[in-house]
């Protein structure tokens, strides 16, 4: 408490008064910052306050921006308001943006102090459970800005100012560190995010080709094909790899810049552009400039705001979070029951340096999902450790054989996309029967009953009865291999979608394995 940093944002000097008397006989440390830019500035830097002071007065249209740019970056920080009128709409919007307290001039030393030392030793449990709602944020079909660490609220912090900026932004990050993300983001805060975000990857085409999509051309009936700066007119134009661009391509997109119109390369009409440019890149670019892959004057033209995205290994806290959010997300995608992280996969993937990023922890989890960690210890997750690749396969595979009743050779790691489906099919196939054979020796055959024990319809469960052939002859000389822990297995199988249960209304559709 004696220790406290306090930061007082305010215009005004005479607001200054109450406040620093306050801090001074309690033996508060207070800085102050005239608005909103500066004091994201001090709480950036350093350790930062532990409690802010934003002064609201009369036609400050920033404060309550300030406030929300100040929860963005430190979630956890309090933040005072001392108001000049009692707005309810005020207090309502300061409230959820995330003040602590909303304190109306004209304010006693007594209720300040008060105020502060409720806010300095308040519990953490509501704005802990903010936090966690807002570190996943939806930016498209299927894609996901998930900001859990300083790091990366920093970064959400810097795309929100940005968003409200008609300028290029160059974005720099390993490759799969989610550039393109961050480019997202940029363009869903912006005015410009009602009109269509356009990606382009320089890499992944030849010049004569990228040209044609970037500038236009003709089509085979030799009429003008739409350029992607037209096709964004008033949105947003993502061009990645930009350093792949042929030297060329980046003289007409440095002219495109400063003009604000372009020539279709079939070269007959000027087309206005009204297209913002964010580019993105992996490689050092003072490296890029010195061979010639990056125009230097193109440069300076993107690189008015920079954005730095963080590696995964810069921010490992992110990493459980993370976990689960694309274990829910896949597991739902294939229709299969979400698997919990052991704490052997969990220690691992925190030590984990994670060369490959994102898209290296998003496909490890794919791999999760379908196998779990069921190998020895010295086997898939260990091999995670030590990027071998070959390794982990051969850690998984026989444990998927000798659950699918398949014969796999240990040598043989790779599986092809229709192996794997196949595999996985099988798997399921088998639960499922077994899951069924289990609730009918329950029922003893009453296969009504047997159906209220699974959740399923009648008519479902006479319709697997006959697609697996079962009959009590063959449960009774086989055994189901389940009852051991039936009625586990039944709910977790119904949850997974192997049995799909009944509406309220209808029957729903049954997904079938392949036999």
């Amino acid at each position: 408490m004696e220790q406290a940093q306090i930061l007082l944002v305010s215009k005004e000097r005479s607001a200054r008064d109450l406040p620093w008397v306050s801090c001074e006989s309690h033996g508060w440390q207070m800085e102050t910052a005239r608005n909103g830019w500066e004091a994201l500035e001090r709480v950036q830097s350093g350790p930062g306050p532990d409690l802010v002071l934003l002064d609201l007065t009369p036609g400050d249209a920033e404060g309550l921006h300030g406030l929300r740019w100040l929860r963005r970056v430190r979630p956890d920080l309090p933040v005072l308001l001392l108001a000049n009128s009692d707005d309810p709409n005020q207090k309502l919007d300061a409230i959820r943006l995330g003040a602590q307290d909303y304190l109306v001039q004209p304010i006693q030393a007594e209720q300040l102090e008060s105020a502060i030392r409720r806010s300095l030793f308040h519990c953490t449990e509501d704005v802990e459970s903010e936090i966690v709602a807002d570190e996943i944020e939806q930016i498209g079909d299927d894609m996901f800005f998930v900001a859990a660490s300083p790091a990366m609220r920093k970064l959400r912090a810097q795309a929100e100012l940005l968003a409200q900026v008609n300028a290029p932004v160059l974005l720099l990050g390993e490759n799969g560190s989610g550039k393109e993300l961050a480019a997202r983001l940029i363009h869903k805060l912006s005015v410009r995010s009602g009109f269509r975000f356009v990606k382009l990857n320089c890499a992944a085409l030849p010049g004569d080709v990228l040209e044609s999509e970037l500038f236009g051309g003709l089509n085979g009936n030799g009429r003008n094909r739409p350029s992607k700066l037209e096709l964004c007119q008033r949105g947003t134009l993502f061009l990645d790899e930009i350093t792949e661009m042929p030297m060329n391509l980046q003289t007409k997109l440095l002219h495109v810049l400063q003009e604000g119109h372009f020539v279709r390369s079939s070269g007959d009409n000027r087309m206005e552009m009204d297209v913002r440019i964010l580019a993105a890149t992996q490689v050092n670019l003072e490296q890029a400039i010195l061979e010639r892959k990056l125009r230097e004057d193109l440069y300076y033209r993107l690189s008015g705001f920079t954005v730095h995205v963080p590696a995964l290994r810069q921010r490992k806290e992110e990493i459980p979070l993370l976990l689960g959010h694309f274990m829910n997300r896949l597991a739902k995608r294939y229709n299969l029951p979400a698997r919990i992280f052991s704490a052997a996969a969990l220690d691992v993937c925190q030590r984990h340096s994670w060369p490959g990023n994102l898209r290296e922890l998003e496909k490890f989890v794919k791999r999760y999902l379908v196998m779990g960690d069921e190998g020895p210890d010295t086997g898939a997750l260990e091999a995670l450790d030590q990027n071998d690749e070959s390794a982990f396969w051969a850690s998984y595979v026989p444990q998927m054989g000798d659950r699918a009743g398949l014969a796999i050779e240990p040598s043989q790691p790779q599986l092809g996309a229709s192996g794997l489906k196949s595999l996985v099919q099988s798997v399921k196939g088998e639960a499922e029967r077994n899951a069924i054979a289990s609730a009918l020796d329950q029922a003893g055959w009453n296969r009504k009953a047997a159906a209220r024990l699974l959740k399923v319809s009648y008519r479902t469960l006479l319709y697997k009865i006959e697609q697996y052939h079962m009959n009590p002859t063959a449960s009774r000389l086989t055994g189901n291999g389940a009852a051991g822990n039936s009625e586990s297995e039944a709910v977790s199988l119904t949850r997974g979608g192997l049995l799909k249960p009944r509406g309220p209304a209808q029957h729903q559709n049954i997904r079938m394995p392949a036999r």
